[in-house]
């Protein structure tokens, strides 16, 4: 994996973030916002920002697919096309995303154009841009909502209280390996667990686990 420079200059790998329970898309979101030239320094209030920024951004794509609905999803967002086709520069390709789920959240009045259409154009550039960047993860989050996930993140968290007691995480990986394995985002934090279904969720992979 990509490694990435902290200011003490010691390095750790994506990978060591997973295993930290930082989100995929937190992750990807930073290393989009720093030109892939140029060094990259991970901190908690980027990632933290980039946690709030996509809570955002999974709101107005919610909006977003409702909006569309069934209509042919024709409008590419040129912002974001043109920001990667300039030496793939995605920081600009991030404020072109973050300028569509503004208007998608909250829309101008047009003057002279169909209000209507406007709006659908924007819904899908919002979702073109997303996919373009690889943060198509976000697009299905709030619709995909699986009442068992409350129930899991729960179990899964019940699991870990005991293994830190026992010092035994054989149950808690087991469980945790299970719920990627069914497309579960598993986002460990000292508040608790949380279990976000990502756009390659399947819920038949679900059965059994409770």
């Amino acid at each position: 994996g990509k490694k990435m420079s902290k200011s003490l200059g010691n390095f750790f790998t994506v990978r060591d973030l997973l295993d930290q329970g930082v989100a995929g898309e937190v992750i990807r979101f930073v290393m989009l916002s720093t030109h892939y030239s140029k060094p990259m320094d991970w901190t908690q209030a980027k990632a933290a920002e980039a946690e709030k920024t996509l809570r955002r951004w999974a709101k107005a794509a919610a909006k977003a697919n409702q909006v569309v609905g069934e209509t042919e999803n024709s409008d590419q967002s040129e912002a974001v096309l043109t920001a990667l086709g300039n030496d793939l520069n995605t920081h600009s390709a991030l404020r072109g995303v973050a300028i569509q789920a503004d208007y998608v959240l909250n829309p101008p009045q047009m003057k002279n154009v169909s209000q209507t259409v406007f709006e659908q154009e924007t819904a899908h550039k919002l979702l073109n841009g997303l996919r373009l960047l690889g943060l198509e993860g976000i697009i299905s989050r709030q619709s995909e909502d699986d009442p068992r996930l409350g129930l899991l993140a729960t179990r899964l968290d019940d699991l870990r209280q005991i293994a830190m007691q026992s010092k035994d995480f054989t149950a808690v990986d087991a469980l945790k390996s299970a719920l990627v394995d069914a497309g579960i985002e598993v986002r460990m934090t000292k508040e608790g667990v949380e279990l976000v279904a990502t756009a390659g969720f399947d819920p038949s992979k679900l059965e059994g686990l409770l």
